[in-house]
Order: structure tokens, then sequence, then C-alpha cells
């Protein structure tokens, strides 16, 4: 298994919660969770670029986190829906704060970021 070289430190709160936060899609998911997109397929079709298996993984890092929690029904076929922790409702206005500033800054950012070649080492999805 993987292990990070350099040690982490969560000595600032800025860096405590961009380690939570980190992965392409966590706010995304918490952004969609907390407007009632809950079951898996319903995720990947509000994110289509993300792929299933990118999704999974972070909605797994999420719980592991306490900022979501998973609640399987017991049918047939299995039914799985996630929901907001009172941890996770507490990220909601950093995550609104994200969207609101993006949005403000839209016309400067995007051709900013299209000018930008991706990094080598940066997932495409």
């Amino acid at each position: 298994m993987y292990q990070k070289k350099i040690e982490r430190t969560l000595d600032c709160g800025v860096v405590l919660t961009k380690e939570v936060l980190h992965g392409k899609w966590k706010s995304t998911l918490l952004h969609f969770i907390a407007r009632d997109v809950r079951r898996p397929s319903d995720l990947q079709r509000a994110i289509p670029s993300a792929t299933r298996r990118v999704l999974n993984l972070q909605l797994n890092e999420l719980e592991q986190h306490g900022l979501v929690s998973k609640t399987i029904f017991p049918q047939l076929p299995p039914k799985v829906e996630y929901h907001l922790t009172r941890l996770g409702e507490s990220l909601l206005p950093v995550i609104e704060a994200m969207e609101q500033w993006g949005n403000e800054h839209r016309a400067t950012l995007e051709p900013l970021l299209a000018a930008t070649p991706r990094s080598a080492s940066e997932p495409a999805g």
C-alpha cells in the first residue's frame, strides 16, 4: 500500500480542512448530498465526468472522516443512501462560500484555467 513520504502536519486549520476535502469530487459530493441527491447512481448522474470508482473511493473517505453516513437498506437489489452528518453539515457554509467565490470570478478564472495545461500527476477524473 502506498505511504506518503512526507509526514502530514495538521497544525493549521486550513491544512486540516484541505486534508478532509482533498479529492477532486469531495466538496461536490457534499454539495449534492445536501441537496437530496443521496444514491450512488444519482450522484454518478449528477457528476458525469467522475468515474464510479473515484466517486466510491471518495464517498468512503467522506464516511471515514465522519462527514457522511451510509445507510444500506436490506432489500434486493441493494439500496444505499448517503446523508450528511452534523460534521458534514457544518462544512456547507465553506462549500457555499467556495461556490460563490468561483461564480463571482468565473469570467477571470475560466480563460486562465483553460490556458493552463494539466499536470501529468493530476487525475483526469
